[in-house]
């Protein structure tokens, strides 16, 4: 079954693209709910904060021009959320903010997943709760755990929610990789596991993962570099870091593939690759949440671990945010 979808296109007109429809699915213990396609261009939402509290309006402000922008969802509380450092009492309000900020416009696509499974599935409930569209789940982060360690770790996941699942795969962060036997057991057992987000950086993997999982498996772009390249050999959209900045360019792109104009894709890949390579000058979210600053719609401010750029670092971000023209475009009130 397919159904059309309006994606912004690079000349900013609307293009329909087929979409598979929304499926029934059921849970790892059979209860039915409806899956929710997560393709396109999905943005991996910083947390901004004042004062050290969140800071709701610039949050607002963000998401609305997200959906401007012509983003299909939103990540939040994510990596570049800086999940690491919230409270669960902070987690839960901005998946709850995000909801409903977002309004029904654009899906929500929250970051509910830890290394302790209790604590993941804890997120995960109140992520439904709060009306959210679905559940990014990374894999366990510092205590490596098996293959058969993941598989039962998102597994159990899966039977306590009803929300859709994308998986996330970041071994460079987290030290294990999801292997493709584990996706496609997952995938097997659990209905509601729907995806993945790829971020090791090989389009080996894309190939692998495609071949294993067949054409409804959903697989996103971890990293805007390789959107294309992933896009190329399977991938359906990105989870992005450059869209914070550069919404409607970055689903422009992504559109243009979808759409069967690679040329056009790829010329705003190239416009683009300088902000793709330069908020990766340091730590992510770092560099995204100083340019952010400078485009005068977040307070710059971290938590620690987390510090701000380098005088150096700066320099560079500020002249390729110069260069590509998003400074113009934003001005502090």
């Amino acid at each position: 079954m397919f159904c059309s979808a309006l994606f912004a296109n690079p000349r900013g007109r609307y293009v329909k693209i087929r979409l598979a429809k929304s499926r029934r699915l059921t849970d790892c213990n059979g209860r039915s709910g409806k899956a929710t396609m997560f393709t396109g261009t999905y943005t991996a939402i910083v947390t901004p904060f004042k004062n050290g509290q969140i800071d709701e309006a610039a949050l607002e402000r963000l998401i609305r021009s997200q959906i401007r922008g012509g983003v299909q969802g939103i990540v939040p509380v994510g990596t570049t959320g800086e999940s690491p450092t919230v409270s669960y009492e902070e987690h839960i309000q901005v998946i709850r903010l995000s909801v409903k900020f977002a309004g029904g416009r654009i899906k929500v696509l929250a970051g509910t997943g830890a290394n302790s499974t209790t604590e993941a599935i804890f997120l995960t409930k109140e992520a439904e709760k709060a009306g959210a569209d679905g559940s990014l789940q990374v894999a366990p982060y510092y205590n490596k755990p098996s293959q058969e360690g993941l598989f039962q770790h998102f597994r159990e996941i899966a039977r306590k929610t009803k929300l859709p699942i994308v998986l996330y795969s970041i071994p460079g962060r987290c030290g294990v990789e999801i292997g493709v036997d584990t996706v496609r057991r997952l995938a097997r057992e659990c209905p509601n596991i729907v995806g993945i987000k790829e971020a090791g950086g090989s389009c080996e993997r894309i190939n692998q993962l495609r071949a294993a999982l067949g054409p409804k498996f959903e697989i996103l772009s971890g990293d805007d570099s390789l959107t294309l390249p992933f896009m190329a050999i399977g991938a359906q959209g990105v989870i992005s870091v450059a869209s914070n900045v550069a919404p409607r360019a970055v689903s422009q792109m992504v559109a243009a593939f979808a759409s069967g104009n690679a040329r056009k894709a790829r010329q705003l890949h190239q416009k683009l690759y300088p902000l793709f390579r330069d908020l990766f000058i340091e730590t992510n979210p770092v560099p995204v949440k100083a340019a952010l600053a400078m485009m005068g719609l977040i307070e710059e401010e971290y938590r620690l671990p987390l510090v701000p750029l380098s005088a150096e670092s700066r320099e560079k971000l500020k002249a390729t945010l110069k260069a590509g023209g998003f400074l113009k475009r934003h001005r502090p009130a």
